[in-house]
């Protein structure tokens, strides 16, 4: 399981993450959810070492993710940043491949090209498997670094935004996915995510955070409440139940 016991992040003298104490469930799918400016994607970047504490700690299945050797810690944890950039000119399939570096050191076996295979399949990307990053959309481009994380193969996937520039069909496609990993593979699954109804449909646990700290955690029927999501968002919001799910709805006069 992940473990961050008392994580604090500061810029001079704004706090960004506040003293977070937390266990991430060690299956399944948790979103992390909140207004801009929340402290969601420093944490979540605290959490994979892409970003250092001010303060606190945080263990990946007991291992300490400052002191943990950095090809340790890749074959147990992945992550998919908010802003990736490459500098060099890659394909897609060259891309991908890249995500399993941990575990082959460059030496890529019969095993490794099938995980890649199957990752380009799973993210739709087969037409796009030879085009280069730069004659992609920006959704595409996504899909491509997602598929990247999953070949990785690791148990924990953190993801800062998986649905940045999808369409409406790729981003349910990818909660899809990311719902099959959990389910059928065993992975945990943690994501920042805007959109509280894909966070309410395709999570076991939701984890929403306000001015740098965890306000409410819980189930989405614990979470997708009126009363939590208008202390969270300082919004009106309200809640339907449509095929069993928690759906929220709100607009401005």
């Amino acid at each position: 399981m992940i473990e961050a016991s008392r994580v604090t992040k500061r810029y001079g003298e704004s706090i960004v993450v506040d003293d977070v104490s937390i266990t991430l469930p060690e299956k399944g799918v948790t979103s992390i959810i909140g207004p801009n400016g929340a402290g969601k994607s420093t944490f979540l970047s605290m959490v994979s070492r892409l970003l250092p504490m001010s303060a606190g700690a945080v263990h990946v299945d007991g291992m300490d993710v400052v002191s943990t050797p950095s090809e340790e810690l890749a074959r147990r944890l992945a992550i998919l940043r908010q802003d990736n950039h490459v500098s060099a000119r890659l394909t897609v399939r060259e891309l991908v491949t890249f995500g399993r570096y941990p575990h082959t050191r460059g030496r890529t076996l019969e095993s490794d090209r099938e995980h890649v295979e199957r990752a380009i399949t799973h993210l739709d990307l087969g037409a796009l498997a030879e085009r280069y990053l730069d004659e992609l959309s920006g959704g595409q481009r996504q899909r491509a670094f997602v598929a990247m994380v999953l070949c990785q193969d690791t148990h924990y996937v953190l993801l800062d935004e998986p649905l940045n520039s999808l369409d409406l069909r790729h981003a349910v496609s990818m909660m899809k996915l990311l719902r099959r990993a959990a389910d059928a593979l065993g992975k945990s699954v943690v994501a920042v995510l805007h959109d509280i109804n894909f966070a309410s449909c395709y999570s076991d646990h939701i984890i929403a955070m306000r001015n740098g700290k965890v306000a409410f955690q819980g189930s989405p029927s614990q979470i997708i409440r009126p009363e939590v999501l208008r202390e969270v968002y300082e919004l009106d919001i309200d809640v339907h139940a449509i095929n069993g799910r928690s759906i929220a709805t709100y607009y401005t006069e």
